[in-house]
């Protein structure tokens, strides 16, 4: 009868403890981690970064609770060979607190960078403790080394003027616009020369409005509802580097075979190709700070450019 009972207890016990632990098991807090999406490294998602010069990064996060930091490291590669040793890290923690937020950074990427096949290794760490971590891959390249490398050589803004005049604005004298501005009915002429160029490619030139939050960097970023689009010219076929402008000059002619259109400022349409676009909306004519630059695409190396100044334009209501 004794052990009757024992055994009873002892059932009852293993039992509790069993349920206990189920208990447990069920009531178990998992931490969410977290997501990262629409992420690019390097300009267009190409993943080559060029050393010495400007990288583009992008993603959008999302916290498991709160994002303490966001990192990237770049590392070489076992397998690889290198010129020397090299690693870079970068910490970004001006999103501490924050549970989701868009990463869009440009960054140098080191001079004293060796060429070379690399992990790009993504790292969000998370206020709950939990961390994500996501490799990619990118290529490091020295600008010499490039099948083509877009550079502005010449950026002239006239205003009201034609070209010949002095330029409102020129890149070689690295000039600003200070408190000048253009008026409505005021005339805007800009020629673009892009050097190291060959192959097929396309230039924009673009005026955006600030307040709009568009800023396109590649070609394929530009929004035409939001860029009214002062001029747009392509080259195809060029086997050696040359230099690409708006304003090609023929010897044959003995003078230009086109210029970029003396737009007027409150024109109803833009210059867009083949088609020019109705100019209301969100880019509407208003008072205000504008960006004017040029967006450029080499569609046979699949490589882009972008530059853009600033200035304001007024007279509107």
């Amino acid at each position: 009868m004794k052990k009757n009972i024992y055994l009873m207890a002892l059932a009852f016990v293993t039992g509790a403890l069993f349920t206990a632990c189920s208990n447990d098991d069920d009531n178990e807090i998992i931490l969410e981690e977290p997501v990262i999406e629409n992420v690019e490294i390097g300009t267009s998602n190409n993943e080559v970064g060029v050393i010495g010069r400007d990288f583009h990064f992008e993603m959008d996060v999302v916290a498991g609770e709160r994002i303490a930091d966001v990192r990237i490291s770049i590392e070489q590669r076992s397998g690889e060979t290198y010129s020397h040793e090299w690693s870079h890290e970068t910490i970004w923690d001006e999103y501490q607190g924050v549970k989701n937020t868009n990463v869009h950074k440009h960054l140098t990427i080191p001079e004293d960078a060796a060429e070379g096949e690399y992990d790009f290794v993504i790292i969000v760490n998370d206020q709950n403790g939990t961390t994500l971590e996501e490799r990619r891959y990118i290529t490091l390249i020295l600008p010499e080394n490039l099948p083509v490398d877009p550079q502005i050589r010449i950026f002239n803004v006239y205003k009201n003027g034609k070209q010949g005049d002095v330029p409102f604005y020129d890149y070689y004298d690295n000039d600003d616009f200070g408190n000048e501005t253009f008026s409505k009915n005021d005339t805007l002429l800009s020629q673009v020369n892009i050097k190291n160029v060959k192959g097929d490619g396309k230039m924009y030139l673009l005026l955006i409005h600030k307040a709009t939050g568009h800023y396109p960097e590649t070609v394929d970023d530009i929004d035409f509802s939001k860029a009214i689009v002062y001029d747009v010219y392509e080259h195809q076929g060029h086997e050696e580097g040359f230099t690409f402008t708006n304003f090609p000059y023929s010897t044959e002619l003995g003078g230009y075979e086109r210029k970029g259109p003396e737009f007027i400022i409150g024109a109803d349409s833009d210059s867009n190709v083949p088609q020019p676009n109705p100019i209301d909306g969100e880019k509407a004519w208003k008072n205000g700070d504008y960006y004017f630059g040029v967006v450029y695409r080499n569609s046979t190396h699949d490589l882009n450019f972008h530059y853009y100044i600033e200035f304001k334009i007024e007279g509107f209501d």
